[in-house]
């Protein structure tokens, strides 16, 4: 049976309803995005079991931790009234393993932070069978050792002793990954009577497991999963997916936005579906009557909630936040990145800036000021942006093949060829898609931050820092710490420090 995308979802329960010989597949596997999956779960179990019929024939697997046996059980037993019967196992762990450690334990303190017990203790349990560890493994002498903690978890780590006293008060199993597995493939393999249909739903899924090629023999696996990568191809995909549930939720309330404000929305996001959709729903409620959103709404509404570390850190420096900086600086450090990492990142943001701080002070910048709207600036700025932005690709052209010329003079001459001129390709640009203009608006409004000096002046750390970091044995925190201190602390006292 097929693997099918989720936007083929609608075609085939079309294709089932039109079809009486097509019959619906005893399991189906839904994995990937949450809100995806959960909307494919929905639109799915309405077409099984539509209406007043549900109610009957509907078992939901409940509790903090399947139990895959109970649920063979309940699979293998007839619907009371007859028909169809639907089991469910809803966000299942079956395919985690102990490489997804970290997920677990990060699921289970978010689940824990939204006050859902049963969701954390279901993640932490599934945590300790796959590491075929015990509850006194886990004790607070033990702890640290055998879940080897993230030190931003184990700093207070109180939510574990809730969790686990929770678990041990409901007297909840700990599963047996490996057993338990075997024991559905070897259910879906036998088949189970006649119109009794399993569906599992889950984040992530391995396509190597038997279980999983056997779901998709004797079933249909529906992908909702939705690139996380910073690739050309992952932001396209993920643009899609928002594009299209932008569109499921303006259109039902009358409502439009134009490009402007869906990039700034999706800058201020980031790829978070639900974020992102719960934002719409605010930006609705708050324009009201008005059918047009615009990006003075999004900016006058949401906050940026966009998970991206290492943005948080270089925006932080670019609004010379000085003890953010620092406190986003040691978490990073704690969560491993490397400190040439970090450093690599506080150069582009620097780089950026003084690029920016350039154009604001050049004749091209007539009308731009930190105080114009955004409306403003995309009609009558941005068009002297891209053409700041050609004026120095031609002169970064010009110097280059000033270079190979006088380089490859004599070579050239020798083989009678002329010497064609190198495309340059160059990350030094303000606007690189001059279509989202939104983050250039940004840009230059952070460099109002700083001078012209201070920016040349930080170039110059940068570069001391680069060179103590791959030559001596200096502590990178206390290098980085140094730069933070000099670039962003208040004024005076960075003047004095220099």
């Amino acid at each position: 049976m097929p693997e099918i995308h989720h936007k083929l979802l609608k075609k085939y329960l079309k294709d089932l309803n039109e079809d009486p010989e097509k019959q619906f597949a005893p399991v189906y596997l839904i994995f990937g995005e949450e809100l995806l999956v959960r909307n494919a779960f929905d639109e799915l179990l309405e077409k099984m079991l539509p209406g007043a019929g549900r109610s009957a024939s509907y078992d939901p697997v409940e509790g903090a931790v399947e139990n895959i046996y109970e649920v063979i059980e309940r699979i293998n037993t007839y619907s009371l009234l007859g028909g169809a019967k639907v089991v469910a196992m809803r966000e299942s762990k079956i395919f985690y393993a102990q490489q997804d450690k970290s997920r677990l334990l990060e699921r289970s303190k978010n689940a824990y932070d939204n006050d859902d017990l049963i969701k954390a203790a279901k993640y932490f349990l599934s945590l300790l069978g796959n590491l075929n560890l015990f509850f006194d493994d886990v004790d607070k002498s033990n702890r640290q050792k055998a879940l080897n903690l993230d030190p931003g978890l184990s700093r207070d780590d109180k939510w574990l002793d809730d969790i686990i006293g929770y678990c041990m008060e409901k007297n909840l199993r700990i599963p047996d990954p490996a057993d338990e597995t075997v024991a559905l493939q070897r259910a879906i393999e036998k088949g189970f009577p006649k119109n009794n249909h399993l569906l599992i739903t889950t984040d992530i899924v391995d396509k190597r497991r038997s279980l999983f090629k056997t779901i998709k023999d004797r079933g249909v696996v529906i992908d909702c999963a939705v690139p996380k990568g910073d690739r050309r191809a992952d932001r396209m995909a993920q643009e899609d997916v928002l594009l299209q549930k932008m569109t499921e939720i303006l259109r039902p309330n009358n409502k439009e936005m134009d490009k402007a404000a869906y990039l700034a929305l999706m800058d201020m996001t980031g790829f978070d579906l639900r974020t992102f959709c719960g934002s719409l729903e605010k930006l609705i409620d708050y324009v009201g009557e008005r059918n047009s959103i615009t990006v003075e709404d999004v900016e006058s509404v949401l906050k940026r909630t966009k998970k991206d570390p290492i943005y948080d850190f270089t925006n932080a420096i670019a609004e010379r936040q000085f003890e953010k900086a620092l406190f986003l600086l040691n978490s990073l450090l704690e969560a491993e990145f490397h400190p040439l990492q970090i450093l690599a990142a506080i150069t582009n943001q620097v780089r950026k800036l003084l690029l920016a701080k350039d154009f604001a002070k050049s004749p091209r910048a007539k009308g731009w000021s930190a105080g114009i709207s955004f409306n403003v600036f995309q009609q009558n700025i941005i068009p002297s942006v891209v053409a700041y932005d050609q004026s120095l690709l031609k002169t970064l052209g010009e110097w280059e093949n000033s270079n190979l010329n006088s380089a490859d003079n004599d070579t050239a001459s020798e083989q009678g060829k002329a010497k064609k001129k190198s495309k340059i390709d160059t990350d030094l640009l303000l606007a690189r898609n001059p279509k989202n203009a939104y983050p250039v608006f940004q840009l230059l409004k952070k460099s109002e931050q700083y001078s012209t000096a201070e920016l040349m002046a930080a170039i110059g750390y940068l570069n001391e820092i680069d060179m103590q970091l791959k030559t001596t044995s200096q502590n990178p925190k206390l290098a980085l710490e140094r730069f933070i201190f000099r670039i962003c602390a208040p004024q005076k006292k960075a003047q004095s420090s220099i």
